[in-house]
């Protein structure tokens, strides 16, 4: 959460910010703000409202002779600390200090009753100036020495860019848990919280390992430890441009990334496909991973975690043993049953989101195996695990996500058949059968997204409603947790999945007339169960939104509108039914007129607990 950018160079600085968080600003949008190097200091200007307010905030100030400058730092904020004010917005300077910030510091309290006893006192309701005002408390002149000791004292997660008023043109960082990556370009140096950042200067940067200090000047970039030693950092390339984080003409990001899906798609399954069969040699994934493990635990959050769910019922009909999904928040404060037999995957599309991680520390304090899908090379997570399969998405700037749901959910299905065949419970014409089968769902997923006009014509029923309901069963069950989030977080429409069998045990209460209820019923083994729990809502009055495969048939009096998917084998259908689904919270969420791509509340990125 939180977007934050440094530059310090030859180009205009302003410029080079505003346009790096307009990038950045699905991190964050509740207020956003720079600071710069001036003839006669460091300025900064900073706003409640999107980085437009900000942007528009500047060039006047340009207007009225604001000095050139070539280095600075910027801020697009996501609140934790403090509501949205002028004043909590970022960046906050205490004397010499001025900083950006994203993470939370967990001891803010302490520190702000300790430096108040020194006559230091905060004007923000922030824990940002608390370590601004801890920093500038211990400066002594050397910014590493003085990182240093306030890294001793600082507790939580934090990424930041920091000014000293006495080193122009220097900007110093630090991160513990909050990304950053960095690039040095004939520009100059740049510093960010996403590669998104940065992508216009460079495919080539690196991500800032953990308590090192990264010193960014106009003509070099370094990175010491906490010691001041000089460290070589990993290089990384990305293989995509600019465009990917444009919206290429569609209204919305979010729009862009639905139809950017059967790309992702065969971007991530195709490299993966050796002599018909899945392969993970060059993701350096050894089949001797299976050997051994007789349990799997998937962890992840929200999007991810409902990934998960699919993935558990692929891994188990495959596998026969057992397979749990937990939420990352809660699986870190249990007292969760691993072993060496365990393994652990974790799911993540930036691969930072802070509960994810530390589940994943923790799996390997009890000696897991740990395994990673994450979409961002270099990430915390993908750095952690023992191993990690590589979503190939390309970026998603859009909150909601979509094609990073779709690619996790490939990566599973491609680790179950692997698993399953290389542990000799899936004899190898069947696993080509099911690879053959899992590349023919593409084109079926580009067909349904030209279902798109008479989804958006259901939507329309649907932006009146306070309360909706998703029901399914099995692989079914497992989307609807997906199709409800997508539609709750984007809509504000209040929305809950249920599996479908358990309408009797309370739920159906909650269902009156004209109540929407989407069923998915693309499960042949349990369709006619699925058709009876369809009968009872519809007897309510329920509005029926039916989602079936072809061929599947349906009398029309149980529902209200139909959907056929193309056929396809009914364990595929989860990919095509995401589309729809998809769709729905999309046109639901601009008919009710809202901001499709950044919802109120949210953050692309859960950097922080």
């Amino acid at each position: 959460m939180c977007g934050i950018i440094g530059f310090t160079g030859y180009a205009d600085a302003k410029k080079v910010m505003i346009d790096g968080l307009t990038a950045l600003e699905y991190r964050g949008y509740d207020s956003a703000g720079i600071a710069f190097f001036e003839e006669n200091g460091i300025k900064t200007l900073k706003t409640i409202g999107k980085v437009s307010v900000l942007a528009d905030k500047v060039a006047k100030e340009v207007v009225a002779k604001t000095s050139e400058s070539t280095c600075g730092i910027g801020h697009t904020r996501w609140a934790t600390h403090g509501g949205v004010t002028d004043t909590n917005a970022h960046p906050h300077t205490s004397g010499k200090v001025t900083l950006i910030h994203n993470g939370i510091i967990e001891n803010y309290r302490e520190l702000e009753l300790s430096l108040k006893e020194s006559g230091r006192t905060p004007v923000s309701q922030t824990d940002t100036e608390i370590a601004a005002l801890l920093i500038d408390s211990l400066y002594d002149g050397d910014a590493i020495k003085t990182i240093k000791k306030a890294v001793e004292l600082l507790e939580g997660a934090y990424a930041f860019c920091i000014m000293f008023a006495d080193q122009p043109d220097i900007i110093y960082s630090l991160r513990n848990s909050s990304p950053l990556v960095a690039c040095h370009t004939k520009e100059g140096s740049i510093i960010a919280s996403d590669m998104v950042a940065l992508i216009d200067y460079s495919k080539d940067y690196f991500v800032v390992p953990e308590m090192h200090v990264v010193i960014l000047k106009r003509d070099s970039i370094s990175l010491t430890d906490l010691d001041g030693n000089e460290v070589s950092p990993r290089m990384l390339h990305v293989n995509w441009d600019m465009t990917a984080a444009k919206k290429g003409g569609y209204p919305h990001f979010m729009l862009k990334e639905i139809h950017e899906q059967p790309d992702s798609l065969r971007n991530t399954i195709l490299p993966r496909i050796q002599n018909k069969l899945p392969d993970f040699t060059a993701d350096n994934i050894p089949d001797s991973l299976f050997d051994g493990i007789s349990r799997i635990i998937i962890t992840a959050c929200g999007t991810a975690m409902h990934a998960g769910l699919i993935g558990k019922v692929m891994l188990e009909r495959l596998l026969r043993f057992p397979v749990t999904v937990e939420i990352a928040s809660e699986f870190r404060y249990q007292d969760p049953i691993i072993d060496k037999s365990t393994l652990v995957i974790t799911i993540s599309q930036s691969g930072e989101t802070a509960d994810t991680l530390a589940a994943l520390k923790l799996a390997k304090e009890y000696g897991a195996s740990t395994l990673s899908i994450v979409n961002v090379k270099g990430s915390s997570i993908a750095r952690e695990s023992d191993y990690v399969l590589y979503t190939h998405a390309g970026p998603e700037i859009a909150v909601a996500s979509t094609k990073a749901y779709t690619a996790q959910l490939s990566c599973l299905y491609l680790l179950a058949f692997r698993f399953a065949y290389a542990t000799g419970k899936l004899e190898k014409e069947k696993c080509i059968e099911e690879m053959h089968e899992l590349l023919n769902m593409i084109p079926a997923l580009e067909e349904t997204i030209s279902f798109d006009k008479k989804i958006e014509e259901i939507s329309k029923q649907l932006t009146e409603k306070e309360d909706l309901f998703f029901i399914g069963r099995g692989l079914d069950y497992a989307l609807s947790c997906e199709g409800s989030i997508k539609l709750k977080e984007i809509s504000y429409i209040h929305s809950e999945a249920y599996a479908a069998g358990e309408l009797k045990h309370g739920t159906l209460s909650l269902v009156t007339e004209g109540v929407p209820v989407v069923a998915l019923a693309t499960q042949q083994k349990v369709y006619s169960k699925m058709i009876s729990n369809i009968r009872e809502v519809k007897a309510r009055n329920a509005f029926v939104v039916l989602i079936t495969m072809k061929g599947q048939e349906a009398e029309p009096s149980i529902y209200d509108y139909h959907i056929t998917l193309p056929e396809v084998k009914d364990t595929y259908a989860p990919f095509l039914a995401a589309i729809v689904l998809q769709l729905l919270a999309y046109y639901t969420s601009l008919h009710r007129g809202l901001n499709v791509d950044q919802p109120r509340n949210l953050a692309k990125s859960v950097t922080v607990e």
